[in-house]
């Protein structure tokens, strides 16, 4: 019976050493004009900077940016908000569009397990929304999107948001999610890179809808309201293909 091959010096494969980082500057700043107060960073701001950190480190992040015709969506929500008597944002048809989206694909509703070789596939649809409190960010998490309708996602928004911004979220109310949806639009800006809230694989980053000039069928000129998207994902679980088709169908989902 022949032996099993041994591995010589010369071929074992070992993995590249992992780079040695200059150590943070510790500067001085006085040296320089003068300076006002030093802050601490608070407890919010200290969990949150880890985090990110390594989810910006240890992700191979890649972001596609789409624009979607919120123009009929714009309408909807004006009609919806005066029946329930309550304004209401665009964000509740961002979660329900999104968790029919994950339904239609799977590989955006997974998330790596511990040791990064497999791949577990939810059937839940709960969406994250990004949280701009006082002492920091917060992500909330909305549950059953695919169940609730429109109005009951906006009083859930409104219920986490309000807990955040108060005495903080519990962690019941932060974990879970499929995907987060970090909006801008209330403050301004045409694109930027969010970076993906680990265990998921995708976070959706919307800011203002502009109105734009569009050729209509007969060749005239029509307005309509867009969205820019940007969309990150996880490059090892979902190609660019995928998360072009994505936003594709998400701007369909939402006209």
């Amino acid at each position: 019976m022949s032996s099993l091959p041994t591995a010589t010096p010369s071929t074992v494969q070992t993995a590249p050493a992992a780079p040695v980082l200059p150590p943070w500057p510790d500067i001085d700043h006085a040296q320089f004009g003068e300076i006002g107060q030093t802050v601490p960073l608070s407890r919010i701001q200290k969990l949150t900077a880890g985090y990110l950190t390594r989810n910006w480190v240890t992700i191979p992040h890649v972001t596609h940016n789409d624009d979607a015709d919120i123009t009929d969506i714009e309408i909807r929500r004006k009609h919806d908000g005066e029946a329930a008597a309550r304004k209401l944002t665009l964000t509740p048809y961002l979660m329900k569009a999104l968790a029919a989206l994950l339904a239609k694909y799977p590989q955006f509703n997974a998330s790596l397990d511990g040791s990064g070789q497999k791949l577990v596939y939810k059937k839940y649809f709960h969406i994250g929304m990004a949280i701009d409190t006082p002492n920091g960010l917060l992500v909330g998490v909305v549950r059953d999107c695919d169940r609730k309708s429109v109005v009951e996602i906006a009083n859930d928004i409104d219920e986490l948001a309000g807990k955040a911004r108060g005495r903080g979220l519990p962690m019941k109310n932060m974990v879970g999610g499929c995907i987060t949806i970090s909006s801008l639009g209330h403050i301004g800006g045409t694109g930027f890179t969010p970076i993906v809230n680990a265990p998921e694989v995708a976070i959706l980053g919307v800011t203002r809808a502009q109105w734009k000039p569009r050729r209509a069928t007969d060749d005239s000129i029509e307005w309509r309201l867009m969205l820019p998207l940007s969309l990150s994902y996880d490059h090892r679980v979902i190609n660019g293909a995928d998360a072009a088709r994505f936003c594709a169908d998400l701007g369909r989902g939402l006209a």
